[in-house]
């Protein structure tokens, strides 16, 4: 464990403290192994492995491994092709320059040859990404981790993603893209990335007019890059932009170039086709007003045709409603029609029940005059011990007589119980009921 320790650089060594400190977990091993595999991200270490203990999914999935690379154009026709090539200064450089070109065009020789001749027994590890899987992000990080260790952490802001995101990203946000390639073997690799890329007024640069990304040819992402751009030597940079519709290689800078010469020829480029962008942004902006327009015109269209569906639903309603109502009218007055016709129907059969009149010169009849409600009297004698039902009868088979009434003495005032019932078909007779020989009595109408 010891071994494993020395291995990590202070700030790794740190995190790994921090980890266990947040996740309690006493393996060092384990912890080590955690932060690896999200690459030496405490943060997303952290969360996956309280997520993991909870048994939810991860917190931050991994971007799918095949990306989608936007149309390309690596060879436009009015490209910036920058090379820069280191002279010999002096006249014991250029003697030195001149012995040593035919060794080092030997040895640069016999090296290729070597290289073809290995690389036909076991092919270069790099091109794994044609045949498996790999982490290309992992590649753009680790190679970002190794950039700090080695340089320091005064550089241009990373493009934390892979090539094809970055691409996309630079043409979703119609922004230039820096592409870096590092050459970590190439003898002019520290001096550009020392004096150049870390230098303050290159970083501000780069981060306030462009997306900056960058990768190592050694690994399987930067490797793939390579292939696409097809540098010729290291330090390799090329500016990528949006240009009819397809992002397009405007410049190739190659060679030890310097801080200021950088800045001077990426500045003139980023001139020459600022057009591009102008372009693209008025087009972009066309096209998003097209769609807010159209967008506004549906809204206005949905919120039209739901005040018309409203409408329509109150009018069905409305009828509806009229519908029941005259429904219930028409009802009411067929049952209105009915219960008349039920009633002369009954008056017609009662009539019939009520016994004739006794003689006027009875000495067993009572005389009553009965009052109806809109003034007319009525006269009739009925035996005194007869049921006062014929009363209720006689009033009810009259033609002016109300269908709901009752009958009322006038002084004391009391109901007589005259009209026959379920419980009490046959009433108490006029004796009964304590009338005396003649009685005035009311008929009052109890709809009135």
């Amino acid at each position: 464990m010891a071994d494993e320790e020395e291995d990590l650089s202070p700030s790794q060594t740190e995190k790994l403290i921090q980890f266990q400190d947040f996740t309690g977990i006493d393996d060092i091993n384990r912890c080590r192994r955690i932060l690896q595999q999200n690459n030496w991200d405490i943060e997303v270490a952290v969360q996956d492995t309280l997520n993991e203990a909870e048994g939810l999914p991860p917190a931050y999935a991994q971007p799918p491994r095949v990306q989608r690379v936007p149309a390309m154009n690596t060879n436009s026709i009015d490209q910036r092709v920058i090379t820069v090539v280191r002279r010999p200064q002096g006249l014991v450089g250029w003697t030195y320059f001149i012995f040593m070109f035919p060794f080092r065009l030997l040895h640069s020789t016999l090296l290729d040859i070597v290289r073809f001749i290995f690389r036909l027994f076991r092919p270069d590890p790099r091109r794994v990404y044609l045949s498996a899987l790999t982490d290309p992000v992992g590649d753009v990080m680790n190679f970002i981790q190794v950039f700090e260790e080695k340089y320091g952490l005064v550089h241009p802001t990373f493009y934390r993603g892979t090539y094809s995101q970055a691409l996309n990203d630079a043409k979703k946000e119609l922004k230039f893209l820096l592409v870096y390639l590092h050459g970590p073997d190439h003898q002019d690799t520290d001096g550009f990335c020392r004096e150049t890329l870390c230098n303050t007024e290159v970083v501000e640069f780069m981060n306030t007019r462009m997306l900056f990304w960058a990768c190592s040819v050694s690994t399987p992402e930067g490797y793939r890059v390579s292939q696409a751009l097809r540098e010729s030597t290291y330090p390799f940079l090329a500016l990528i932009v949006l240009r009819d519709t397809r992002m397009t290689v405007v410049a190739r800078i190659e060679g030890p170039v310097g801080n200021g010469f950088l800045m001077e020829r990426l500045s003139q480029v980023i001139a020459d086709n600022e057009g591009a962008l102008v372009v693209a942004r008025a087009d972009r902006q066309t096209r998003n007003l097209n769609q807010s327009i159209r967008q506004q015109q549906d809204e206005a269209y949905e919120v039209s045709l739901r005040a018309d569906q409203e409408k329509e639903r109150k009018r069905k309603e409305e009828l509806e409603r009229q519908q029941r109502e005259e429904e219930e009218a028409r009802m009411k007055v067929q049952e209105e029609q009915k219960r008349k016709e039920e009633v002369a129907q009954l008056k017609i059969e009662l009539a019939d029940q009520v016994p004739e009149e006794p003689a006027t010169d009875s000495s067993d009849c009572i005389k009553t005059v009965l009052k109806l409600p809109d003034g007319t009297r009525l006269e009739r004698r009925f035996l005194r011990d007869q049921s006062m039902k014929y009363l209720y009868y006689y009033v009810f088979c009259h033609d002016k007589a109300p269908d709901d009434f009752q009958i009322v003495t006038n002084f004391p005032r009391r109901e007589l119980t005259c009209r026959p019932s379920q419980g009490a078909p046959d009433p108490p007779s006029f004796t009964d009921a304590g009338l005396g020989k003649s009685e005035m009595l009311f008929v009052h109408d109890n709809t009135a």
